[in-house]
């Protein structure tokens, strides 16, 4: 076993002298070239994993990006489709207002002794119950007539077509409807044309 040792140092001492021998030959400034290049192939590869690590940051971050979006369109979408169910009915809704401004015209129109005349009378009944039945129809879409007359204006509901002198309400006041406005669920479909008052 003593023997062993001295032989491995031995061993080593020759070949430590073996490198020095082939050093001895090389001029210093190579040397150092090949220390400079080792080092420098070390810094490379730093800076290489530096810049995988940076794209590696800038990818995750891009498909956070790319998620928060996604659900951000996602999001958007079912808004726009709940809105395209809710307020589907809006243009025909629109139009089928003058129909029910022509059945109000019509009752308005029939003089109050006639309303019991046997000869209208099934007549008046056949108007009346069309408005209520389409005035069901409007409750059921959500349509809404929009409250006017004794209320302050409101732009957003209102609008006002002329000024009338009033001692009896305040300035602002709506105080005679031309045209009903309607709502169909929070949105309006037509505005209120209404008069209102003034100080005479």
């Amino acid at each position: 076993m003593s023997d062993e040792k001295p032989m491995i140092d031995e061993e080593k001492s020759a070949a430590d002298a073996a490198v020095a021998k082939e050093l001895d030959g090389v001029p210093a400034d190579m040397i150092d070239e090949a220390d400079d290049a080792q080092s420098a192939a070390g810094d490379d590869l730093s800076h290489a994993l530096t810049a995988l690590k940076n794209d590696l940051d800038g990818a995750k971050q891009e498909v956070l990006y790319a998620r928060a979006e996604t659900q951000n369109l996602r999001r958007r979408m079912e808004k726009d489709i709940a809105d395209a169910r809710t307020y589907a009915a809006t243009g025909f809704a629109r139009d089928v207002l003058s129909v029910s401004d022509n059945l109000a015209r019509a009752i308005e129109a029939i003089p109050a002794e006639l309303h019991d005349d046997p000869r209208l009378k099934s007549l008046v009944t056949g108007i009346e119950a069309t408005q209520r039945e389409l005035e069901k129809v409007f409750a059921q879409h959500g349509i809404t007539r929009v409250a006017s007359v004794g209320l302050p204006l409101d732009p957003n509901q209102h609008q006002a077509m002329l000024e009338i002198p009033s001692d009896e309400h305040e300035p602002g006041t709506v105080v005679q409807e031309m045209q009903g406005g309607w709502m169909i669920r929070d949105r309006l479909l037509r505005p209120a044309m209404v008069g209102v008052s003034k100080k005479p």
